[in-house]
C-alpha cells in the first residue's frame, strides 16, 4: 500500500520505465525528484517480472522464525470450518494434543484467513446461531429502569418555538457565554418486562438518592396494579446503579446490570425511551419546562391505559396486568 508522501505510485512507475527507455537514468530520476538508485530500482523490476514488479511487494520479512507454523495453522483452519469451534475451544483442544497456542494468537490467524464471524464460514452468509430473547414470564418477573436526560426548556420556550436566529435564540447564545447554563431534566422510567406497564417521573439529577427515591416509588405504583413482588431489576452500568444505597433499597430483588456497552440487553426499556421521545418529548411544542412535567403524567396514562401495544395484540399494557384498571376516561383535561 503506498503511503501518503509516496513521490511514486504503480503508474508513475511505469511512466518513470518509459521514459528511462529512451532517456539516462540520472535525467528521468532527476525530474521526478527521486534518487538515480530508487530509478534504477524500479527499471530493474520491470525488466526481471515485467509490469508485477512495479507493484507494491510485501513488507513482511522474507523470514519468520517466531511465526505459527503452517501445518498449525491448517489446523486451525480445518477445526473453525467444520467444527465452527470458538478461538478458545480450538486453543483448549490443541493444548489438549501437545500443541499449545494462545487465544489471542488464533484470534489473530482467524482474522487474516477470514473467519472471524461465524457468518463467514457458512456459503449462505448465515450467523449458525439464533439470537436468545430476554422473555419475562409473569408480571414483576423484571423490571427495567433506565435514565434519559432531555435538555431543560427555558421559561417562554427555546428555538423550537421562537426558531433559529431569533431574538429569544440569541439571548439564550449570550447567556450561555456569560456562563448560564439551562441544565437537564432526568427522566427516570420503569417498565414491567411482561405487561409493558410504564413509570416515568421528571427528577432534577441521576444521583443514588434520587434512584432510590424513584424505586420506592415505583414499587408502590406497581403494587396498586397488582405487580407486588419484583423478582429481577435489571439496569444499565450508571453509577446510581452501582451505589451501595440502590443494593440495599432493592431488597429481596435480584439486581441484574446490563453488560457494559450492550444497551440491547436492556431493549424493554431503551425502546420505551424511543416511543417516550417521538411521541412526547418532540411530538409537539413546549413552552416551558413545567408545561412540559405536567403533560408527562398525562401521557403516561394514555400511555398505559389506551395507547394499543403490540405485544398485547393492540391492547394497552395495563390489560395485562393482575389488577386490571379499567376507570380510567379516553380524554384527558
Amino acid at each position: 500500500m503506498v503511503h501518503r508522501n509516496a513521490p511514486l505510485t504503480p503508474e508513475g512507475r511505469r511512466r518513470l520505465v518509459e521514459r528511462c527507455r529512451t532517456r539516462p537514468i540520472a535525467h528521468v530520476a532527476a525530474e521526478m525528484g527521486i534518487s538515480r538508485a530508487t530509478a534504477s530500482k524500479w527499471v530493474n523490476r520491470q525488466a526481471r517480472y515485467g509490469e508485477l514488479g512495479l507493484d507494491d511487494r510485501s513488507s513482511a520479512p522474507a523470514r519468520q522464525p517466531t511465526a505459527t507454523p503452517g501445518r498449525i495453522v491448517k489446523k486451525i483452519e480445518a477445526m473453525r470450518r467444520d467444527q465452527k469451534w470458538s478461538a478458545s475451544r480450538i486453543a483448549f483442544e490443541l493444548q489438549q494434543g501437545g500443541t499449545p497456542v494462545s487465544r489471542r494468537t488464533i484470534t489473530r490467524l482467524l482474522g487474516q484467513l477470514g473467519l472471524s464471524h461465524r457468518k463467514f464460514i457458512d456459503p449462505n452468509g448465515d450467523t449458525n446461531r439464533e439470537p436468545q430473547t430476554i422473555i419475562a414470564e409473569r408480571p414483576g418477573h423484571m423490571v427495567h429502569i433506565d435514565v434519559k436526560k432531555t435538555g431543560r426548556i427555558p421559561d417562554g420556550g427555546g428555538w423550537r418555538v421562537h426558531g433559529k436566529g431569533s431574538a429569544e435564540d440569541k439571548a439564550v447564545a449570550r447567556a450561555k457565554k456569560r456562563g448560564a447554563k439551562t441544565g437537564y431534566v432526568y427522566l427516570h422510567s420503569a417498565i414491567d418486562g411482561y405487561s409493558r406497564l410504564a413509570y416515568t417521573e421528571a427528577l432534577q439529577d441521576e444521583k443514588a438518592a434520587t434512584a432510590v427515591e424513584f424505586l420506592d416509588r415505583a414499587r408502590a405504583w406497581f403494587a396498586a396494579h397488582g405487580i407486588t413482588r419484583i423478582e429481577r431489576i435489571v439496569t444499565d452500568n450508571g453509577s446510581c446503579y452501582r451505589a451501595h444505597a440502590f443494593t440495599d433499597a432493592r431488597g429481596e430483588s435480584r439486581h441484574q446490570r446490563i453488560t457494559p456497552y450492550t444497551p440491547r440487553h436492556n431493549g424493554k426499556i431503551e425502546r420505551y425511551n424511543r416511543i417516550l421521545a417521538e411521541e412526547f418529548l418532540y411530538a409537539r411544542v413546549w413552552r416551558s419546562e413545567v408545561e412540559r412535567s405536567a403533560a408527562l403524567k398525562i401521557w403516561n396514562q394514555h400511555y398505559n391505559y389506551h395507547r394499543p401495544h403490540g405485544a398485547h395484540g393492540k391492547q394497552p399494557p395495563a390489560s395485562a396486568t393482575p389488577s386490571r384498571v379499567n376507570n380510567v376516561l379516553a380524554s384527558y383535561t
